[in-house]
């Protein structure tokens, strides 16, 4: 008989996620599991998948598009990193190598073995940061062809949704092509993440 996880408590869940191997035989450097969760979270950051060197230090976006990310959302390291306050849960939790343009897409075992028995656990999000186009494909329900498209109907989900860019230093000639995100979204983002947390926890 299948065991049935939805009835596991939380903690043993995050346990099971943490040490997860569904994907081992394929993934270029092992399973490596990153996430960062609590029930208590407020804000919910989705990502596509760790990379290098997120993998190595187990941190999620401790890396240049980290950088950005936490400038766009107006939060110190420590704010970012403290999961009583943000949850960070990527479209695939664990490296899943490079290719010819970058990483490789998330492996697609990972989102329905786990995201929604995770996300059923978060029931004080008040802001979900979705990053890229795995994540608006996951968590917008009428999803356009483009990231572009989606960032340009942020104002559709908002608040309690953000269809965001890659923070990624790749992404540059993006953000300069469209610099309304940077002078529009992000100064909406701030007040709200202020608004979330408290200005004082930033």
């Amino acid at each position: 008989m299948t065991e049935d996880l939805s009835r596991l408590p939380f903690d043993d869940l995050v346990r099971r996620v943490r040490a997860c191997t569904l994907c081992a035989d394929v993934l270029p450097r092992g399973p490596r599991p990153v996430i960062q969760i609590s029930e208590s979270a407020r804000i919910l950051v989705v990502g596509q998948a760790p990379g290098r060197r997120v993998h190595e230090t187990g941190l999620p976006f401790n890396d240049p598009s980290g950088d950005r990310l936490r400038q766009w959302m107006g939060v110190t390291r420590d704010t970012f990193y403290d999961e009583q306050k943000l949850a960070i849960l990527p479209m695939g939790f664990c490296y899943p190598g490079t290719g010819k343009s970058g990483d490789l897409p998330p492996r697609p075992e990972c989102a329905p073995a786990w995201r929604n028995l995770l996300l059923d656990h978060l029931p004080d999000i008040g802001l979900t940061l979705v990053i890229g186009q795995y994540a608006h494909t996951w968590h917008l329900p009428d999803c356009r062809q483009s990231v572009t498209a989606n960032v340009e109907h942020w104002q559709k989900y908002w608040p309690e949704i953000v269809p965001m860019p890659h923070p990624s230093p790749r992404n540059n000639l993006w953000l300069r092509r469209n610099p309304w995100f940077e002078d529009e979204v992000v100064p909406q983002l701030q007040q709200r993440v202020a608004l979330l947390l408290g200005p004082e926890q930033q």
